[in-house]
């Protein structure tokens, strides 16, 4: 059930309508029911999935929960018997207990993912070194069709897990509600990965229907629409042609299409993610934001902080810091003192566990080697940028360059674009040596003059599909730079006339009507993130 088709529409005004019928202290078991209902659209063996994860975190979360009361009370009892040392003793070994329950749920669950996800990649990269050493060995190659959602739902579950032994939330005791903060219908598809303590008391104490967030869920969804039909699915007609034949289409033209996906990723993801958040406004809960205008950022490190930002949080507060903040990084960041050098040395703490995360990142995107190398990528940029960091200011300085002007900061902007684009080639070739041979010809077959002579009517669209894309762009670039400038423009278009404000709407609805894929003849892509 597409977020952009009709089915969803239909169910999502079916499903907002019962749960206002319904008695407020009911309007949770209502959501849940609608989730589920979702998700068996999706397909029903997918279920199992889904409970093993709901009934083992419920499972380890209570077992958790006991263990901190029973821990709590026996600890005030001898509390004032124990000296410093037998404090650190008592909280380490009530840490080992608990890690008895953490770790095998985290295994099990992550342990699903990865084999669905990433067995047959394993397979088949082992038979292949098997046959290169002659060894007489064949692994089976088994590759799985994907439960929907399943990367989402595992990464939000796990966070709200290791929360649970952390001590900073209080596990849900009622199954239901559990199951309900898992499988909410508007972020299993493609996230944002919410917290526990962000959504439960919006999913679980029942909301009051509200025209005015009713209102703005709706104006989000329509624009979400407009990014997905209007922008990245017809961008997807150039995009496919320039890499489905990258031997024909080269030079120039790669250069178009890596900039031209660039424009479809994102009008794809944060448009599925503005239907997601506006669906879920619709019925008063208010999801985490995960795009601020990433294609404005002035760095790397600023861009992965504005592009999926739900999943960079997780993986800084579940993976970085524990990492970072380690013993073992600890002696590693003390060792590279004396080896490398105070400068370089302090930072090994931070630049390592920055690399694993983007490694990490890369394999979340997909079980092939081309998102591996793009994780690779990610992660030294990152690494150079901190390293290089305070060089480059000081160089700044020296040469009176002025970095606080607009020439300079929109020089930051396309750098970091021009960086983006290139990994995004990565990520989009059929591989990681096509992706090179594809970069490798921008440079040795520049010709700009296919810009202005019809070259790019080769690409699958005509001049007036062009000229849509290219004026689409542009609304979505002025909407992002009135954002970037604390312009909130729902909140403005509400305060103006009645007639302006229709017309508005009606502009975005016909524009659907009439620019959308269904006036290009061909169906809507799923969405991409869908497939992660």
């Amino acid at each position: 059930m597409a977020f952009t088709s009709m089915q969803f529409v239909m169910f999502l005004v079916l499903a907002v309508a019962v749960y206002y019928l319904t008695p407020k202290r009911y309007r949770w078991v209502t959501l849940l029911v609608v989730n589920y209902v979702f998700y068996y659209f999706a397909g029903v063996k997918y279920f199992v999935y889904l409970f093993a994860t709901t009934i083992s975190t419920y499972i380890a979360t209570m077992k958790l929960g006991n263990m901190a009361a029973e821990n709590k009370a026996a600890y005030n009892a001898v509390k004032a018997e124990l000296d410093r040392d037998g404090k650190k003793a008592w909280k380490a070994d009530f840490t080992k207990k608990k890690r008895r329950v953490l770790v095998p749920t985290l295994v099990f669950n992550f342990g699903i993912l990865a084999v669905l996800k990433y067995s047959g990649f394993v397979s088949e990269n082992l038979n292949a070194l098997f046959a290169k050493i002659s060894a007489p060995v064949e692994l089976p190659v088994f590759h799985f069709l994907l439960p929907l959602g399943i990367s989402f739902y595992t990464f939000q579950t796990m966070g709200y897990l290791i929360d649970v032994y952390r001590e900073k939330v209080a596990p849900e005791k009622n199954i239901g509600k559990l199951a309900l903060f898992i499988s909410f219908f508007p972020t299993i598809v493609q996230g944002p990965i919410g917290r526990f303590q962000h959504l439960s008391k919006q999913l679980f104490e029942g909301n009051d229907f509200s025209y005015e967030r009713t209102k703005f869920g709706v104006q989000l969804m329509l624009w979400g629409a407009f990014k997905k039909l209007v922008i990245a699915d017809r961008a997807s007609v150039l995009v496919d042609n320039v890499f489905g034949f990258p031997d024909t289409f080269g030079g120039t033209y790669v250069a178009v299409a890596a900039l031209v996906y660039c424009i479809q990723l994102y009008g794809d993801f944060s448009g599925g993610i503005d239907i997601a958040t506006g669906a879920a406004q619709i019925f008063g809960v208010d999801l985490e934001k995960n795009f601020e205008r990433p294609y404005l950022a002035t760095s790397i490190p600023d861009f992965w902080r504005r592009w999926h930002i739900t999943l960079g949080a997780w993986f800084r507060d579940y993976v970085f810091y524990p990492l970072s903040l380690s013993k073992f990084f600890t002696k590693v960041g003390k060792k590279g003192r004396q080896v490398l050098g105070n400068y370089i040395g302090k930072m090994l703490p931070v630049l390592i566990p920055q690399f694993i995360i983007f490694f990490l990142i890369g394999i979340w995107h997909g079980a092939e080697w081309k998102y591996i190398a793009f994780g690779f990528y990610n992660g030294t940029l990152i690494v150079l940028g901190i390293l290089f960091e305070e060089p480059l200011r000081n160089l700044a300085e020296k040469l009176h360059i002025n970095t606080q002007c607009f020439s300079w900061h929109l020089f930051q902007i396309l750098r970091t674009l021009v960086l983006v684009a290139l990994g995004k080639i990565i990520t989009r070739a059929a591989g990681f040596s096509i992706s090179v041979s594809m970069m490798h010809s921008m440079i040795v077959n520049w010709d700009t003059d296919i810009l202005f002579n019809g070259g790019l009517l080769q690409l699958g669209l005509d001049s007036k599909d062009l000229w849509v894309l290219v004026l689409a762009s542009l609304v979505l670039l002025a909407v992002s730079i009135m954002q970037e400038c604390g312009i909130k423009v729902r909140e403005t278009l509400a305060k103006q006339n009645l007639y302006f404000r229709w017309a508005v709407y009606l502009c975005a609805v016909f524009s659907l009507i009439i620019f959308g894929v269904y006036g290009l003849n061909y169906n809507a892509a799923d969405f991409i993130y869908r497939g992660f």
